[in-house]
């Protein structure tokens, strides 16, 4: 089982409400790493990783068990290297991930982008109070250490670029210290 200590490279998540970018970064990020991409509702629909189907959210609920069994073996690899994008982060393993991204986004612009995607009004309400609220940033930060929890704004281009270049360095700092967690300011450089 890896561990920072062990691991060749970081392994990362990306999380953040619906539609603050978090594929798109995470993409990017792994393609300028060269790093492996899982983007975890992808691999629940292509690997029939759901449960039923909920009516409210208009969406298959996820069998987590089935989830962590299916990505165990890659997430657990002393090699790392892994970039993770999904909505939510206190299913995964703490020993899983390195660095912890949440993106976040100014509410009206995330419905806006929630709105264009063809979104109800109900799942609309509820990602734009799960962004109010900061329930993302809060459940990062007591699933894993608060050192490895960033808190990134995702609301332009701009930032999105700074993102991907602080993100970059980080994971240029994890292999410069063998696994040791950078410093936070080594992040935000």
């Amino acid at each position: 089982m890896a561990t920072p200590e062990t691991r060749h490279k970081p392994n990362i998540l990306i999380t953040g409400s619906p539609g603050t970018g978090k594929s798109t970064l995470a993409q990017q990020v792994a393609e300028k790493l060269g790093f492996e991409f899982i983007e975890i509702s992808k691999e629940v629909r292509e690997n029939n990783l759901q449960g039923e189907f909920d009516e409210q959210y208009n969406c298959h609920v996820l069998d987590e068990d089935k989830l962590l069994d299916h990505i165990s073996d890659r997430m657990d690899s002393d090699d790392g290297g892994i970039v993770v994008d999904y909505h939510g982060c206190d299913l995964f393993p703490e020993r899983w991930f390195d660095v912890v991204v949440v993106l976040r986004c100014a509410t009206e612009k995330l419905y806006d982008r929630l709105q264009s995607r063809g979104y109800s009004e109900f799942k609309i309400k509820e990602n734009v109070e799960c962004e109010i609220f900061g329930t993302l940033l809060e459940e990062a930060k007591e699933s894993y250490k608060e050192e490895i929890v960033h808190e990134l704004q995702s609301e332009t281009p701009d930032q999105m670029e700074e993102n991907l270049d602080r993100i970059c360095k980080w994971a240029a700092a994890f292999k410069n210290s063998g696994g040791q967690e950078p410093q936070s300011d080594e992040m935000d450089q």
